[in-house]
């Protein structure tokens, strides 16, 4: 499960699993005024992106090690998930998108990075194969 920083109403992401669709679970994110959202039925990988992402977020140092003790510790979490968001889409460069940032991926602009990344390989292992013996 995760959740997502949205500013009218927080999201709660489970992966389909009966303990988010419980009665008593969904009356309590109503109680909290927060949306339950689910996987989408037959995509299997979509728990699995949430999962990364919340790793992600639990290794930041600025995440709380020791997690919250009560709501009094969620204050500052707002802002701090809207830092964390605002990282990982613009500075964050995930080795799954071959190390551009998501922000570069969505804009279509990891193409012409990538290109110029693979020019400085191909310069730098011309220059490096003249100087061998």
């Amino acid at each position: 499960m995760a959740i997502h920083a949205h500013f009218s109403k927080p999201v709660l992401h489970g992966d389909n699993g009966s303990t988010l669709k419980a009665t008593a679970a969904l009356a309590m994110l109503h109680g909290l005024g927060a949306k339950p959202s689910h996987s989408r039925p037959r995509v299997s990988d979509d728990n699995a992106f949430v999962e990364s992402l919340f790793k992600t977020a639990r290794y930041r140092p600025e995440f709380a090690a020791s997690g919250f003790a009560d709501l009094d510790d969620l204050d500052d979490t707002p802002l701090w998930g809207l830092d964390f968001v605002h990282w990982y889409n613009f500075t964050h460069r995930p080795s799954g998108i071959r190390y551009v940032t998501p922000a570069q991926r969505h804009a279509g602009e990891d193409l012409a990075i990538l290109r110029a990344r693979h020019h400085i390989y191909l310069q730098a292992r011309e220059r490096h194969a003249r100087h061998e013996p």
